[in-house]
């Protein structure tokens, strides 16, 4: 039975985050910016193919069927008949501009056409146009799409939504469309991935109403939110990852490994394998106490890589430190956490983890609930390629 996902990508900032997250999944299953499947270095390949003057060999049938039984690559693209993986997907927006770079980029031939929704007109950094009219003049559209990709699934097992909370269609549309779909798949698990407004790095002025506006509907429509802020990221690429001018290329690749290192788990297979709802199960005390914080370690420049020595102690520390590789500008020594969810990437002994959280669980600065001192889940994923 499948374990499928479906991904909705909503608004400039969604698309835009969409085509850095699709960039990384395919270069971590070795899928082509048109779809096919390239063989790993060592395989024997039918045919090569160039693409920005780097050759990729590509696979042959029986290395497709190899490949798709070795991790779970159809959980977020589904294979063809002629052997093709298309993301399974929706891009929306309401205005044409972004998602026709999409259309014409390197990664063109990726995604179906049915699959890049847009509208004619922008909906202005305005909650109302993008909920009430604007948005319910194309909501129909985008449903119907979402329940096209839903017939591809085996086993559908939720969405995930990417959308900022201060846009006018990443607040209004995605407000009615979180809606929509709790009425048409009310037991699936939904979770956001959302740019939250930060007071230092803006682009509207009506970007708090916004986001007071849409979180009503993401309080009650979204099972769980993961928050990313532009001011925290831009911190970021300056002080951990020496980008001296970051853009916003820079910033959306770096919330694209954070989401797929928290979706490894989905699209890999392993000893455990944690299904949507456990993101829920764990991190949710309360039903609209929903917003965990991430950090995500280590972050690293090019140039240190090479000289630093990671261990599974000083990436679990670094999570934890005072505004070292927290993806929100907040500070949560001042306060105590419910719960924490650890996923780690890599070949590590459940050893290595048990000492690092003993020396977290000494730290003054971590403090958790009374009721609940020891809110550890942890993951392991090792991804072979």
């Amino acid at each position: 039975m499948g374990r499928e996902v479906i991904s909705l990508h909503i608004g400039q900032a969604g698309v835009q985050i969409g085509n850095a997250c699709w960039e990384l999944y395919c270069l971590e299953h070795n899928i082509t910016p048109e779809g096919e499947l390239a063989v790993p270095d060592g395989h024997n390949s039918a045919t090569t193919l160039l693409h920005d003057s780097t050759v990729l060999p590509l696979a042959t049938s029986s290395q497709t069927k190899l490949h798709a039984c070795s991790d779970s690559v159809e959980t977020f693209f589904n294979e063809t008949g002629t052997g093709k993986f298309v993301p399974r997907t929706l891009l929306f927006d309401l205005e044409p501009t972004v998602i026709d770079q999409t259309r014409t980029g390197p990664y063109r031939r990726l995604f179906h056409p049915d699959q890049l929704v847009t509208g004619k007109e922008d909906a202005a950094n305005n909650f109302a146009r993008g909920y009430y009219s604007l948005g319910r003049q194309t909501v129909d559209v985008a449903l119907d799409r979402i329940r096209k990709l839903a017939d591809l699934c085996d086993g559908l097992q939720g969405f995930l939504v990417f959308n900022s909370f201060g846009g006018g269609t990443g607040s209004g549309f995605s407000a009615l469309l979180a809606e929509r779909l709790s009425h048409e798949y009310g037991k699936k698990t939904k979770l956001q991935f959302c740019v939250y407004p930060s007071p230092r790095v803006s682009t509207a002025v009506v970007e708090p109403y916004n986001a007071v506006l849409t979180t009503h509907s993401t309080l009650e429509h979204s099972s769980c939110s993961f928050l990313v802020d532009n001011e925290a990221l831009y911190s970021i690429c300056k002080r951990n990852l020496d980008i001296e001018r970051p853009s916003y290329s820079d910033m959306n690749r770096l919330i694209a490994q954070m989401v797929s290192s928290v979706t490894a788990s989905l699209r890999f297979d392993g000893m455990l394998n944690v299904d949507l709802c456990e993101f829920q199960t764990n991190l949710v005390p309360y039903p609209r106490i929903h917003f965990p914080l991430l950090s995500y370690a280590p972050l690293l420049s090019p140039e240190k890589a090479y000289h630093e020595s990671l261990s599974v102690a000083q990436m679990t520390r670094d999570c934890f430190q005072p505004g070292g590789c927290q993806m929100v500008q907040c500070e949560p020594w001042r306060g105590k956490y419910m719960a924490c969810c650890a996923l780690y990437r890599g070949d590590i002994t459940p050893r290595d983890v048990t000492d690092a959280f003993n020396v977290v669980k000494r730290d003054k600065h971590v403090q958790f609930v009374d009721w609940c001192p020891t809110g550890f889940k942890v993951l392991d994923t090792f991804c072979r390629h």
